[in-house]
């Protein structure tokens, strides 16, 4: 039987190698070039990645970035403090605004998710890289490789859920390390790889 070798790798009209879902799509191209896998502590970004994390559950995360600018813009720049003074006419009114994802659970979770972040006893950056896993020595050769959920993403969800907050899945809080550049899946081969033979 023959092995189909996977796409995971892709060389863009640049001459860079990167991970095959990077090239498909110029938007795709930037975060993935820019910002997947860079380690982020600013907790309003931070916010803002639990969020629409959250609001990416069941959709494709191009459909997120395509509307993140919107995002922005209704929910006041991921300011945690105007977002939890946000009110049920708030979510009636985003409900009609047809750039950006209409769900009122994931609507009312972002204002949920503000009060509970402004609640916690310590920075959110503090809190969710308490979960960071050691870094890898050598990134993953394949997408075969990347778990859709791990030790640290169940136990990040169940803090976050204990602390209120809404939408944040295991899966969901794995997506969200690889985001914030908790965990490099990066895979090998790949330009922006932090470990592979030893580059």
């Amino acid at each position: 039987m023959s092995v189909i070798p996977r796409p995971d790798v892709v060389v863009g009209d640049d001459g860079r190698a990167r991970c095959a879902w990077g090239a498909s799509d110029p938007e795709y191209r930037r975060y993935h070039d820019e910002e997947w896998g860079t380690p982020q502590h600013d907790p309003v970004r931070l916010y803002e990645k639990v969020c629409l994390e959250g609001f990416q559950a069941g959709l494709s995360w191009i459909t997120i970035l395509r509307r993140r600018e919107a995002f922005r813009e209704v929910f006041h720049g991921f300011d945690p403090a105007r977002v939890a003074e946000m009110t049920d006419h708030d979510v009636e009114r985003l409900l009609g605004d047809a750039r950006i994802i209409r769900h009122r659970g994931k609507i009312r979770a972002t204002i949920t998710n503000a009060r509970a972040t402004l609640a916690l006893d310590r920075s959110l950056d503090e809190l969710l890289w308490g979960f960071a896993p050691p870094p890898r020595t050598i990134a993953p050769a394949s997408f075969a490789e990347v778990p859709a959920t791990t030790p640290e993403s169940i136990a990040m969800s169940r803090e976050l859920r204990r602390r209120g907050f809404a939408f944040v899945g295991p899966t969901t809080m794995y997506a969200l390390m690889q985001a914030a550049g908790m965990v490099d899946d990066h895979v090998a081969g790949c330009f922006r790889a932090r470990h592979h033979g030893g580059a």
